[in-house]
């Protein structure tokens, strides 16, 4: 498995823009064809992953979208990309979701999730009621939730935990529970797009974090930003290959193994690997104040 993850570094105020959108979809499908650098020009390409919507329109509606991005997806393999959903509510009136699709090279999706842990005000608004505006996010529109962390199968390629920007950040919460009897995800992948915080802290802080959850999990991240830092890190914490922040370009590297069983701290969880370290404490002060 070989995977490019393109950061096209798309300006924010550009984004969303009608007359950038097309241009910036063409822009992801010229870095995603590009002849890979040596030593890499090898190995060849297995699956492409595309950042946080980096496909600003409604892809189920556009066979011929999906026919381009078909035409950029590597043979026998899948381009991976952060998409707006719209399906009909039960009322009739649309839902928006946050999501991530794959598509094969005929351009037809194999597989899709939808974001479950939604930004407050910026992708929905929780006081409603009292607060008659629209999320910031979704230009007014508010996302719905998806159901919750999945093991996603996808065409060649292990079993993976999509997280789709600060999804990522909450310990505990980024692969599915045993009880439900899916298979334990063998990597994750974080789709964002950190343009939104400028030049600043905020993307380092959040890939810092979503460094912490391979540590945890015992298993690889791969990260894809539109900018923000884009990077792949094995089950240990380590970055194996990375694109700095404001960087447009792309880089191609191999999936590393997840760790052959779970951390302690993926078999426990929160609240027991809390008590544990909580009795850790415990006992270490008492023998030091018995001494």
């Amino acid at each position: 498995m070989r995977l490019r993850l393109v950061q096209p570094a798309i300006d924010q105020r550009l984004k969303w823009a009608p007359g950038e959108r097309v241009r910036n979809v063409q822009q992801q499908m010229e870095l995603s064809a590009a002849p890979a650098a040596e030593p890499m020009a090898a190995e060849p390409v297995t699956h492409v992953i595309w950042a946080e919507t980096a496909v600003p329109l409604f892809l189920d509606q556009d066979a011929r979208l999906r026919q381009a991005l078909g035409s950029v997806t590597p043979s026998g393999g899948l381009l991976i990309t952060g998409v707006p959903r719209m399906e009909p509510g039960p009322d009739g009136e649309p839902l928006y979701y946050n999501s991530l699709a794959a598509l094969d090279g005929s351009g037809a999706v194999t597989g899709r999730f939808d974001k479950f842990h939604l930004v407050p005000f910026g992708e929905y608004m929780p006081l409603r009621k009292w607060l008659p505006v629209g999320a910031i996010a979704g230009n007014g529109a508010e996302f719905s939730a998806g159901p919750g962390p999945v093991s996603l199968p996808l065409k060649g390629l292990p079993p993976v935990s999509p997280l789709i920007c600060y999804e990522v950040i909450f310990p505990g919460a980024v692969v599915p529970g045993s009880d439900g009897g899916a298979e334990r995800p063998r990597w994750m992948l974080n789709l964002t797009n950190d343009a939104w915080y400028g030049n600043t802290a905020g993307p380092h802080q959040h890939f810092a974090i979503a460094r912490t959850r391979a540590v945890e999990e015992g298993m690889p991240l791969v990260r894809v930003a539109n900018t923000g830092i884009s990077g792949v890190v094995d089950s240990y914490g380590r970055i194996t290959a990375m694109l700095p922040l404001g960087h447009r370009g792309f880089i191609d590297a191999a999936l590393p193994e997840a760790l052959g069983n779970p951390t302690l701290y993926g078999r426990v969880g929160d609240g027991a690997f809390g008590l544990l370290l909580l009795t850790c404490f415990a006992v270490g002060l008492r023998a030091r104040y018995r001494g």
